[in-house]
Formats: C-alpha cells, sequence, structure tokens
C-alpha cells in the first residue's frame, strides 16, 4: 500500500455529529453543533468538546460550568445542520427549527428531547489547544432511548443510525 501525506486537520475521523445545550445564567438556551467531541476518562467517566471562543454558546458554558452533549440520529440530520450553521446572534434558531428541549436532571442545561442519548455533564476542566478550548465534563447523568438500553444499563450505540 502506497501512502501519502494527507491533511492534518480532522485527521482523527470518523468523529460522532453531536449538538451541544447549554443555558446561560439569564435562562438563554442555545445548541450548537460540535465537530471535536469524545471521552477522556472511564473512572470517573468524562467527555471533553471543543468549542471556538468566538462561538455565541461559549460564554454560556463558560459561565454555567455545564453543558449537554446529545447524540444525533439521521432523523435529525436536517435539524443538525440548521443548528450547525446558524447562529443564535443571528435568529431565533431554536424556534424556527421547533427544537424540543426539556431541562436536565442534573445540570443546569436543556437536552434535546429529540436525540437518542443526552449526557448531562459538569466542567471540572478546560484547556485551550489552539482554535478551540476544550472543555472537560464529568458525567452526570446519561438518558438514553429505553430500546437501547440492556438490563445492565449499556447503550447498544449500534441500533443507532448516526449521521
Amino acid at each position: 500500500m502506497q501512502k501519502k501525506e494527507a491533511n492534518k486537520k480532522g485527521a482523527l475521523q470518523p468523529a460522532p455529529k453531536v449538538l451541544v445545550s447549554c443555558r446561560g445564567l439569564n435562562g438563554e438556551d442555545n445548541v450548537l453543533a460540535v465537530g471535536y467531541c469524545g471521552n477522556c476518562s472511564y473512572t470517573p467517566p468524562m467527555v471533553m468538546v471543543g468549542i471556538v471562543p468566538a462561538r455565541y454558546s461559549y460564554k454560556m458554558i463558560k459561565e454555567s460550568g455545564c453543558f449537554v452533549v446529545n447524540l444525533v440520529d439521521k432523523n435529525y440530520q436536517e435539524t443538525f445542520e440548521y443548528l450547525g450553521s446558524h447562529s443564535k446572534r443571528d435568529c431565533d434558531k431554536l424556534k424556527e427549527k421547533n427544537v424540543k428541549l426539556k431541562s436536565g436532571e442534573k445540570v443546569k442545561a436543556p437536552l434535546l428531547t429529540d436525540c437518542p442519548v443526552n449526557i448531562e455533564c459538569t466542567v471540572v476542566d478546560s484547556i485551550m489547544t489552539g482554535s478551540h478550548e476544550m472543555f472537560i465534563g464529568r458525567v452526570e447523568y446519561v438518558h438514553a432511548d429505553g430500546n437501547l438500553v440492556d438490563e445492565e444499563g449499556n447503550i447498544d450505540f449500534s441500533k443507532i443510525n448516526f449521521i
């Protein structure tokens, strides 16, 4: 197999398509598409999300200290693309797409009820890595559609038709 140099940006693929939801201290909700997301610890369970400081949601997460990672399936693709391409600075994108939100059980951030898995997180640390600030979130609660969860509480991710 002959190899050649490839683009370094986004070299680790495929990455999950996720929407991160948050709530500002003033009670305003927002959702943004995040390209950098992943597990970063199993004990205790933690995930990380990378957010560009210029994004509308950045200040909300920085000040509130929490967020929700919402896993997206193909049924939500149109909404995902809209939320990822529009800023709440310019329009009420949540109202435009009739995004259904529910308050988290453990954190003061909303979850997207139309997504099959929602991961509530409390920020425990962050680091600037260049273009993004990586927020490390301790997993506080995981919501999953009942048909995805086995008797031991494990999520069968093969049942999700990811984008």
